[in-house]
Order: structure tokens, then C-alpha cells, then sequence
């Protein structure tokens, strides 16, 4: 949760409108939108770590019970601190050391009742995560560790069997004190009252002496030191464990809850394949059904669904007419991208894709109303900006960028630096109705290229389906006639 969002995280809430995805996970729970948001834009860029989130939701989608009732259990527990512990107000050893021991006896319950957990629940999850938590769960509060928690945590409630043993060091100093368990004894009161005493040498202290009081609380002081300092660690080291687990646990749920909203408006949802960079396959762009899980979610009803198929294909181009999908395809593949590499699942029946260093997001946006500079230049200002921040592993989305000049500049602009992009390694998703653009794509990048378009039909009724195929270079204005003027 301390890592940095990427510096054009503002942009890819805005452009892809992942606010929607966020509170359908959150549910109006601030920590898991917090959550979800950091790990959505916190793209990971290890296929096994993808894998192994891929694992551990599985189990979580296959049982939701698990990860809910563990994460109720770790809310349980904070708030149980929450409302019972009002923090140490002295730093004495004393006052650490018995308040550490409030602590840890707090405790011991909810961690019985997580070894309970795993012994239940350890047998139906398959995942390498799952099985290693409950494993090392039941390893670490075994019957006997327990046992001998109660017990010291009893041992050490006494307040007044304070025991200590200590030697006389150079100068008759006190010196290696160590707090020793308090004398235990099986015999009844009466046989302890007529039973003859162990020789011992001992005195009291005139209650009216505080000097000497003094110097017998600076004793106890001394020797609590180091009893208080193991304490304080150890229960900070289970408060610490219970958050811990609360905020890997925050993200599977908030999964969970995106996962029953799409799966409600039957939608389909796939475990991506992410692709290592150095793969033969790479670059590629694959998938069967692909939707907008936010505009599904915005909608409440299911989206149109899309094929695509880029194997070996770093420039991707989508043309056709206005209102044919072609926005709401280049988000779906963003969100698809971002999605496989927070772990998650992705919205359709199959997607593949090699594993991005970064995302990029260059959106036309709307004209400056403080008038400092024109909608071309802002593009440029904000494209420059982005240059800086990516490498040659990076993938960049563009929608309907360059055309706030006429289309030839807009094209020539458009081809050179999709062209600079591509010689970097930079893999593009490029929307426009810059036909020339689109056209030399073809002639200048050859078989990198795969045309996309929005289908129309016969009538002008849009599908909001994609075909593969070239540009066109009519642009259907008859449409919007009809819409506006009628036939």
C-alpha cells in the first residue's frame, strides 16, 4: 500500500472509468476500494506471481466462505483491539509489561479460532498460497505452542508474584536479573501453614522509607526490562500479522464482490494467460468474448462481446463509423491488460497477452477553456510527458489522438510516431478516423500490423461488433443524417 502509484494513474482512472470497476469491488468500503485501486494500478510483471494470485482466487471464487469468514476474522480482531486497548500512556517497563500481556491474552483466542480455520479449511484449497498460509498456521499454533501460551500468559498475569533472580556484581551491584516463574506448589493450604520453611534470608521495608522504596522499584524496573521489551515485540508482531493478513485478504474479496456483480448480469470471466516478454508468442493480443466489465457494470445489462486475435502483432488499428464500439474495444482491451496483471481474472471466455512493463492512455480530451494553448498542442505537451515514463516494454493506447488538425497533418504526425514508438519495442492500440494514417500503416509497418473495424449494416444499424479488415475510406455521414433529418 506504500508504493507509489505510476505518475499517469489520474489519466488511467479517467480513461477507462475505473471508478465503476473499483466500487462495484469495494462496495462502499473505503479500505477495499484503497486496496483494489493501489493493486489494480500496481501492474505486476512476473508471470509466476501472476499465476500464483491466479491460484489463490481461484480457490477463493471455487469457496468464497474461506477468504470471507478469514477476513471477518481479522476484522473481528482489529476492532476487538480497537475498542479494548487504549494504548500505554508510560514507557516504564512495568506498565509495558503487563499492558503486553492484556495484549497478547486479547489474542490467543482469535488465534486458536484461526488454527481452527486451517485445520478445516486447509484440505479443500488447492492453491500453493492457500496451502502454504494454513500450513505454516497450523505449524506455528500448534496444540502444545498454545498450551504454553495459556500458561505463561497465566504465569504472568499475577501481579504481585513478581519473582526475580540476581547476583551481586562488582561493587555489590545487582546485576543479571532474571524474572523466573513464580513458586508453584501442589500442596493444600493447610499442609503449606504446618509445613517447615525452606532457610531463607528475608526483610521488609519500613512503608514510611522512600528511599529504600525507591531503590526496590528501580529493582523490579530493571528486572522487567527485558521480560517487557520480548512482550511488546510479540504482540506487535501478531498485530502486525492480523493487519497484514487483513490487506492481502481485502484484495481476494474485493474480487470476489466485482466477480458476483459481472457473474449477476451473466457475464463471462476467464483466467488470463500472461505471456513472459521473452516468449516466442510475443508480442500478442488474444481473446474470445471480450466486453467492458465497467460499461456492463454502468449498464446493468451484458455488453457486446468481442474476438480478436493479434498473434505477433504490435500495432492494432481500429477504424469505422462513429458509435460502432470502437472507444469501448480499446478500454476493454486497457482494462483486460490491466486486470491479467494485478492477478485477477478478465472479462470474457479467453484472453492472452504478453506482459507489459506499463500502460499508457492518450485520449482526446475536450478544448481548454482558459485558452493557453490549442487541443493539438495539448496533445503533443501530454504525449511528450508520457514518452518520459515509458520503456520499450510498455503499451500505449490512443484514442482519436492527432485529430484536431486536418488529416493530413494529423496522419503525417500520427505514422511518425507510432512509427518511433514500434522501433522502440513500444506495442500500440491506435483508434482513428485518420484514413490516410490508418492506410500507411499497412505500406510503412507491414505485418505488425492487424486491422480492426466496426461493423455496419446494410442499413446503418450498428453491431458493435469488430471485423478484421482494412480502413475505409467512406466515412458514412449519411447516418447521421438520417438520425438528425429523418430520410
Amino acid at each position: 500500500m506504500d508504493t507509489p502509484l505510476p505518475e499517469n494513474a489520474g489519466e488511467l482512472m479517467a480513461d477507462l472509468d475505473l471508478d465503476t470497476l473499483l466500487h462495484s469491488m469495494a462496495r462502499k468500503d473505503t479500505f477495499l476500494y484503497n486496496v483494489s485501486k493501489s493493486v489494480l494500478l500496481s501492474s505486476v510483471q512476473d508471470r509466476a506471481s501472476i499465476l500464483y494470485r491466479q491460484a489463490v482466487l481461484a480457490d477463493c471464487l471455487a469457496q468464497p466462505h474461506i477468504p470471507r469468514n478469514l477476513y471477518s476474522l481479522t476484522l473481528e480482531t482489529l476492532e476487538t483491539k480497537r475498542k479494548n486497548w487504549f494504548g500505554v500512556y508510560t514507557t516504564t517497563p512495568s506498565t509495558i509489561f503487563h499492558s503486553s500481556v492484556r495484549m497478547l491474552g486479547m489474542y490467543v483466542p482469535y488465534l486458536e479460532r484461526l488454527r481452527a480455520m486451517a485445520d478445516e479449511y486447509g484440505r479443500d484449497c488447492t492453491s500453493p498460497g492457500f496451502r502454504k498460509f494454513f500450513s505454516m498456521i497450523q505449524d506455528e499454533l500448534r496444540d502444545s505452542r498454545l498450551a504454553q501460551i495459556r500458561k505463561v500468559l497465566q504465569n504472568l498475569s499475577n501481579h504481585r508474584d513478581i519473582t526475580f533472580s540476581a547476583r551481586l556484581g562488582r561493587g555489590n551491584e545487582v546485576v543479571d536479573q532474571v524474572l523466573r516463574k513464580p513458586p508453584r506448589s501442589n500442596r493444600t493450604p493447610w499442609s503449606r501453614f504446618f509445613a517447615p520453611s525452606a532457610p531463607s534470608y528475608t526483610f521488609s521495608l519500613d512503608p514510611h522509607n522512600d528511599g529504600a522504596l525507591k531503590s526496590l522499584n528501580a529493582f523490579r524496573e530493571r528486572g522487567l526490562y527485558s521480560s517487557a521489551e520480548t512482550l511488546a515485540r510479540t504482540a506487535d508482531h501478531i498485530d502486525a500479522f492480523f493487519t497484514q493478513l487483513r490487506l492481502e485478504l481485502a484484495f481476494y474479496i474485493a474480487a470476489l464482490n466485482g466477480a458476483d456483480d459481472l457473474r449477476a448480469l451473466d457475464e463471462p470471466l476467464c483466467f488470463p494467460d500472461p505471456l513472459d516478454p521473452s516468449s516466442p508468442e510475443s508480442p500478442t493480443l488474444n481473446g474470445s468474448a471480450l466486453y467492458n466489465p465497467c460499461l456492463s457494470l454502468r449498464s446493468k445489462k451484458r455488453s457486446v462481446g468481442n474476438d480478436i486475435s493479434g498473434q505477433g502483432k504490435s500495432l492494432i488499428i481500429i477504424t469505422g463509423v462513429n458509435e460502432g464500439g470502437k472507444s469501448t474495444l480499446l478500454r476493454t482491451l486497457a482494462l483486460a491488460q490491466l486486470m491479467t496483471q494485478a492477478g485477477l481474472f478478465a472479462p470474457g471466455r479467453s484472453f492472452s497477452t504478453d506482459i507489459r512493463s506499463g500502460l499508457f492512455t492518450h485520449f482526446r480530451r475536450k478544448e481548454d477553456r482558459t485558452m493557453q494553448s490549442g487541443k493539438l498542442d495539448e496533445e503533443l505537451v501530454r504525449l511528450d510527458r508520457l514518452a518520459d515514463q515509458m520503456d520499450p516494454r510498455s503499451l500505449i493506447f490512443f484514442n482519436e489522438s492527432f485529430a484536431a488538425t486536418n488529416e493530413r497533418e494529423g496522419s503525417e504526425l500520427a505514422r511518425q510516431i507510432v512509427g518511433a514508438l514500434l522501433e522502440a519495442g513500444i506495442k500500440v492500440v491506435f483508434v482513428t478516423h485518420l484514413y490516410s494514417f490508418a492506410v500507411s500503416c499497412g505500406a510503412d509497418f507491414g505485418g505488425q500490423v492487424l486491422y480492426l473495424r466496426a461493423e455496419r449494416q446494410k442499413e446503418g444499424q450498428r453491431t458493435y461488433t469488430m471485423v478484421e479488415g482494412p480502413p475505409l475510406s467512406k466515412s458514412h455521414g449519411e447516418d447521421l443524417y438520417r438520425r438528425v433529418f429523418g430520410e
